[in-house]
């Protein structure tokens, strides 16, 4: 399984326009699970994570990080990734 967790805050905004790309990977991949995590609100879990700025990606496989990106990306990147990893 493929989760996808975006670190964002809603100060930020490279996050808002991270979110329609992220929202379309999301109706085009029913097998891979998004979580949206507010740095503000869940500030423990992005320091568990090392997560430094916003936005940032962290993509994991069977709870593994396969991917991390930093700051806004093309669709493609994200797809590649979970691509990628969704054929291994």
């Amino acid at each position: 399984m493929i989760t996808i967790k975006k670190f964002y805050a809603t100060w930020c905004g490279p996050c808002k326009m991270l979110a329609p790309v992220m929202e379309q990977i999301r109706t085009e991949y029913s097998q891979v699970d998004m979580l949206a995590i507010d740095v503000d609100e869940n500030y423990d879990v992005a320091a568990s994570y090392g997560v430094k700025s916003v936005p940032t990606v962290v993509i994991e496989k069977n709870g593994v990080e396969i991917s991390r990106l930093t700051g806004v990306h093309s669709k493609m990147v994200y797809t590649n990734v979970i691509n990628e990893n969704l054929q291994k």
